[in-house]
């Protein structure tokens, strides 16, 4: 995708920046809501969320994980002439689906997302977000990509990167990995520890890397349950 500038507009629709918030990039079609799990019922009177469209739920840590979770799903518009907005008040009278508490909702000014369209986005999606691995995935199995044109693809990958933006913007880091992916594990970057716990005997050998999120610790390192009462003075060289 060229790198264009963007210009991103989010929309107070309740006068907080912690409640619901509309959001559109100038010069497309793409527009979507961010709306609290409570705040569902204030949203009903949205003729956009009546519309096909993606959405995307967002919960607190998993059992002993450290990662938050996503569920994302595809909502298509209804003869009763319910869409998304139908699709999360379904999810939020399901008791197995209990763990989000916001959802950001994926739709069009022009009403352009048909069938074939949320299938390739609901697919995509879920393949970006798992690749990215920052987030714990709930949907049960991989959504069919459907058939669709070529020409329609291109459209679509343009939709996917504001969609992607918009994220961004609302600083959901679901398609960021935590790991850049030209990052190197035994490049300079790469942080090593090896250390003997003198209270426990235990020699503690760990890996990690300074990140733009804070430090990361790569899988396979330990650590002490026990702390020691400083570190001690030792020469390193060069």
């Amino acid at each position: 995708m060229p790198d264009f500038k963007k210009t991103i507009k989010l929309f107070l629709m309740d006068f907080e920046p912690t409640k619901r918030i509309k959001c559109s990039i100038d010069g497309t079609t793409c527009v979507a809501f961010k709306i609290n799990r409570e705040d569902l019922n204030k949203s009903k009177d949205r003729k956009e969320l009546k519309q096909s469209g993606i959405y995307f739920l967002f919960g607190g840590t998993a059992d002993d994980s450290a990662k938050d979770v996503v569920y994302i799903g595809q909502a298509g518009a209804r003869k009763n002439g319910e869409g998304l907005l139908n699709r999360l008040l379904e999810h939020d009278r399901n008791p197995k689906k209990d763990y989000w508490n916001e959802a950001v909702l994926f739709t069009t000014t022009d009403n352009s997302l048909g069938p074939t369209e949320i299938s390739y986005l609901e697919n995509y999606f879920c393949v970006l977000a798992k690749e990215a691995d920052r987030y714990i995935v709930k949907n049960g199995n991989e959504p069919p990509i459907g058939n669709i044109s070529e020409e329609k693809q291109c459209t679509l990958e343009e939709f996917v990167h504001n969609a992607k933006l918009i994220l961004g913007a609302l600083n959901y880091k679901v398609f960021i990995p935590l790991i850049e992916k030209g990052s190197n594990k035994k490049s300079n970057a790469t942080l090593y520890l090896s250390r003997l716990n003198r209270q426990t005997g235990v020699t503690v050998n760990a890996t990690g890397q300074k990140t733009r999120d804070g430090f990361v610790v790569f899988k396979g390192s330990y650590i002490a349950k026990e702390d020691m009462k400083h570190i001690p003075k030792k020469k390193y060289r060069p």
